[in-house]
């Protein structure tokens, strides 16, 4: 009989804490896999198919959905900011599989979005370029405040010009802070180039 089972995991870089619980909450098992593809698909290859799976958000929880979504009918990946249960009492592993279960089962769980495959190339371009424009801005601001914290006015643009570079080194004194505008300079044409 395929009853319907749900699984909570408690996932970090190397382990994954399973718990597996039937509908009224009683635990039915409880494992430790590694968090590797194969161990991951032979566990669930191991459940029937009418399975609800949850995990909390974080840097694998991407992939995670990928290998995991095609082998149950269920897959949520919960935000744990959203989930005040999770945020109260012990964190240790056992207990926080309880916790994600029992809301797993209770439907109580706040999910965050993983869905197809096809935008995820698109994610992480958005991320990379907001990295740079933050890049950029961090070593623009870094730069400024050198010169500012010498008594050197620096408004508007003109200092980040590539062919002014030399001048506006030329009005920092002291040799290190010169060095380190000259890194700042350098640090700002690369992230410029990039973006």
């Amino acid at each position: 009989m395929n009853e319907l089972k749900y699984v909570a995991l408690d996932v970090d870089s190397a382990n994954i804490v399973v718990g597996v619980y039937d509908k009224k909450g009683k635990s039915v098992m409880q494992a430790h896999i590694r968090t590797n593809k194969k161990d991951i698909e032979q566990f669930f290859r191991g459940l029937n198919p009418t399975v609800h799976v949850t995990f909390e958000e974080g840097t694998q929880a991407a992939w995670l959905y990928d290998v995991i979504s095609p082998l149950v009918a269920r897959v949520i990946v919960c935000n744990p900011r959203r989930n005040k249960l999770l945020q109260s009492g012990s964190k240790a592993d056992r207990i926080d599989v309880d916790k994600l279960g029992r809301l797993l089962r209770l439907g109580e769980l706040k999910s965050v979005y993983h869905g197809e495959q096809t935008i995820l190339g698109l994610k992480h371009l958005v991320h990379g370029y907001e990295n740079l424009v933050a890049g950029t801005t961090r070593a623009m601001n870094r730069l400024k405040a050198l010169f500012r914290g010498r008594g050197v006015g620096c408004r508007g643009g003109s200092v980040y010009e590539k062919d002014e570079r030399q001048e506006w080194l030329k009005k920092l004194e002291i040799e290190g802070i010169r060095t380190r505008a000259d890194y700042l300079f350098q640090e700002l044409e690369v992230v410029l180039y990039l973006s």
